[in-house]
């Protein structure tokens, strides 16, 4: 049986720092389902279909992953891929707490679904979405911090 993880996000944009975790997944995992989170709890800067349609860019050349986006809870959504496995980032020690929590209620949902973390590469550590937005709306240079079809992508959404 094919090994199948999500890695779920908003990323408002995607990032080299998720790009490192989705390459790497893509290792581990014989598929991994990059799953675009409907949050209500969010205003974002790109559309749902935006974000999907970027990431679709920025990994079109790895094979077994596949760009989604999706409503409702994550376990629900899982267990429609048939899939088996959460993928995390940890950028730091203050992201696990969250993290442990969404994996034990996650958990708790469905027993079955296991959640892999994955420590960010150090040269990541500090990058956040948030913080890309924030950079970008100043004209400053991201192209350390995103893929050139992303930097793009922002140039346009703060003109």
């Amino acid at each position: 049986m094919a090994s199948i993880a999500v890695y779920p996000g908003s990323f408002d944009p995607v990032t080299h720092g998720h790009l490192d975790i989705i390459s790497r997944g893509a290792r581990v995992f014989d598929k991994v389902v990059v799953a675009v989170l409907h949050n209500r709890n969010k205003v974002p800067l790109f559309s749902v279909e935006e974000r999907v349609q970027l990431l679709k860019e920025v990994t079109k050349d790895m094979d077994n992953v596949e760009i989604d986006h999706f409503n409702g809870l994550l376990v629900d959504y899982i267990s429609e891929k048939k899939a088996t496995t959460i993928i995390r980032g940890l950028r730091a020690v203050s992201d696990f707490e969250y993290e442990m929590q969404a994996a034990s209620i996650n958990r708790k949902l469905n027993p079955e679904i296991e959640t892999f973390f994955m420590m960010t590469n150090n040269q990541y550590s500090y990058l956040s979405s948030s913080i890309v937005k924030e950079v970008a709306k100043y004209q400053a240079t991201v192209t350390d911090l995103v893929p050139e079809v992303v930097e793009s992508a922002l140039q346009e959404k703060y003109k």
